[in-house]
Order: structure tokens, then C-alpha cells, then sequence
């Protein structure tokens, strides 16, 4: 393994060259030194860095990922399978928010003399200036950075960090229509969650002396109030695609529905728009409404058949998808 400081100059490969976007334009034999490579793959999500570091380091890109998926094992994230260096879809790769979170926790706990790159908002690569695409980092407070993405098949994803006095929050959102939308979750879910953090306000003190308060009193005294403890209400469905049009999405979803219809008759088809630039709307086929193993099984099977799947939920109002990531 290539042992790298910030001037080692990696070299671009024919099949780095090759990469679609987002992407730097690197040309093949072209070089890079790291500390150029560090802001691409933060700022610009260059698809084409990616794989020349991939094969700096492990020989290849598919050596990379095995890499990758085995400390993501490491680190606790079960639900995680890396299958490219980039996040570019393969019907192989997966993880969910919660793994995500995890793995930006990670990398707090043990690289915090790096973390200060992930506020990084530009960054000037062969005479272009590039900047972020992270609207929480400009616009949040105490807003530290961390990674935006998006793939079609699910959609604007973001993993950000915040702190505030003694509080760090990390948030996970998948799955967003639109950038905007996304950023718009992403903030009402930080507030709520710091608010969630603020200690109990304390009675004002009386004046006089001290003394110890009845029963009565206590009973009395404003509470923090607790979210209750029970097993939360999710709401389970499964994604088969994502079209052009809407017709060709409800006639997959209605051609699965149809062929495992001993797992999918509690469910509904819902054709679920995902606004991109340009005035251009994917249509992503999903049936919802199903309990969480019969979800999970139908995709199990569907995927033995080459056939596209990813489980979501519903809960507290946000989706959480199981997605491929970027």
C-alpha cells in the first residue's frame, strides 16, 4: 500500500480519464498531488479522482472497494456494500442513513486533525474555481461541513455536521426531490434536534432562604418532556426503478405487485416525482404500505432475479431509505 503525504502526485489512468461526471476532466497520464485531491473529492464529488486514488492505493478500483466494505464492517456499519470507488449506481452497492452517520462519526472519533477539510467551500484546480455544493455549510450555524451527493436512484443525499457550544449533532438525509428540499430537511431536523438538547429551564430561585421543597411542589415543577419509549410506527415499501416517464414506472411497479402478490397485496403503487434541473422529473416506481419482513424478502427476491430493488420506510414524517449512496 502507497504510503501518501500531501505533495505525492498521483497519476491519472486511462480508465480514470474515462469516468462520467461529476468529474475534474482529468486527462490520462495527467498528475495530481493530494492536496489537490482532497478538496475534488469533497467539493466537486470528482468521479475521476476517485478511481485515482483507488488505484493508488489498493491497485484497482474493485480492490478498493472490498477495501472499503471490510472496514466498513470495522466500523459497525452492517447494512453497508461498496462496490466503486465513487458512489456511481451498481446494483451491488448499498447503505443506509444510519451507517452513514456512523461512518462520519468515525471519522471524528479517530482523524479530528483532518476534519477541518470538510469545511472547505472552494477550491481552484488547472485555472477553474470550483465551490461547494453544501448550502448547510454556508447558511447554518455552526455548520462544520461533511459530503452532499446525488445518484438518480436516490435522488440528494447529505451528511452534515453542526456544533453548537458542547453539542455536535451529525445528520443523515436520503433520498431528497430536490437540493433545495433536501437542505430545507436537513435544517428542521438539526433545529429539532438541538432543541431536544437544551438542558431543562430552571424555576427562578425565591427570595429568603433556602429550603426544601414538598412533594406537592416538586410534582409541580416544569419537566423535560420524554419521547415515549415504544417501538416506532414505520410505514415499509420497496423501490423497483426510476423512469423518464411516468407510465413505464406504474407498469413495473404493477408487473411486481403482480408477480409477488403473496408478499406485495397489502401494498399500494405510488409513482413518487423527483424534481432535477432543467425542468426534468424522474419518476421513481414504489409500492408502500408493507410490514418490514415482507419488504425485505420481496427485494431479496427480486434481486436474485437482476431485477432493481431498495427497501424505505416512513418515520416521524421523514423516508429513510436503505440506497445506493454517493
Amino acid at each position: 500500500r502507497q504510503q501518501l503525504t500531501l505533495d505525492t502526485r498521483l497519476v491519472v489512468s486511462r480508465r480514470a480519464a474515462r469516468q462520467p461526471a461529476s468529474r475534474l476532466g482529468l486527462k490520462r497520464g495527467q498528475t495530481m498531488r493530494i492536496s489537490e485531491v482532497i478538496p475534488a473529492l469533497i467539493i466537486k464529488s470528482a468521479n475521476d479522482v476517485a478511481v485515482v486514488v483507488a488505484e493508488a492505493l489498493a491497485g484497482g478500483e474493485r480492490q478498493f472497494a472490498l477495501h472499503m466494505t471490510a472496514k466498513a464492517r470495522e466500523l459497525g456499519m452492517k447494512r453497508t456494500t461498496f462496490r466503486n470507488a465513487s458512489g456511481l449506481p451498481h446494483r451491488g452497492q448499498m447503505s443506509t442513513a444510519r451507517d452513514m452517520a456512523t461512518l462520519a462519526r468515525a471519522f471524528l472519533v479517530n482523524f479530528p486533525q483532518y476534519y477541518h477539510y470538510f469545511a472547505q467551500r472552494s477550491f481552484r484546480f488547472a485555472g477553474s474555481t470550483y465551490r461547494t455544493h453544501n448550502k448547510v455549510l454556508k447558511t447554518y450555524d455552526g455548520a462544520e461541513g461533511m459530503k452532499t451527493g446525488y445518484i438518480r436512484v436516490s435522488g440528494y443525499n447529505l451528511v452534515a455536521t453542526v456544533k453548537r457550544g458542547s453539542n455536535r449533532l451529525i445528520g443523515v438525509v436520503f433520498g431528497g426531490n430536490t437540493a433545495r428540499g433536501r437542505d430545507r430537511l436537513m435544517k428542521r431536523l438539526l433545529d429539532k434536534a438541538f432543541l431536544a438538547a437544551q438542558p431543562p429551564k430552571r424555576a427562578p430561585a425565591m427570595a429568603g432562604a433556602r429550603r426544601k421543597a414538598s412533594p406537592s411542589e416538586v410534582a409541580a415543577a416544569p419537566t423535560r418532556r420524554r419521547r415515549p419509549t415504544g417501538p416506532a410506527v414505520a410505514i415499509w415499501g420497496i423501490q423497483v426503478g426510476a423512469y423518464y416517464s411516468r407510465a413505464p414506472a406504474f407498469d413495473m411497479a404493477r408487473e411486481v405487485k403482480r408477480k409477488h402478490s403473496k408478499l406485495l397485496s397489502t401494498g399500494r403503487i405510488f409513482i413518487k416525482p423527483l424534481k432535477r434541473s432543467r425542468n426534468r422529473v424522474i419518476y421513481r416506481a414504489r409500492i408502500v404500505g408493507l410490514v418490514r419482513r415482507h419488504a425485505f424478502r420481496a427485494c431479496r427476491l427480486l434481486k436474485r432475479a437482476r431485477q432493481q430493488c431498495m427497501t424505505l420506510r416512513v418515520r416521524d414524517g421523514f423516508e429513510v431509505a436503505q440506497a445506493p449512496i454517493r
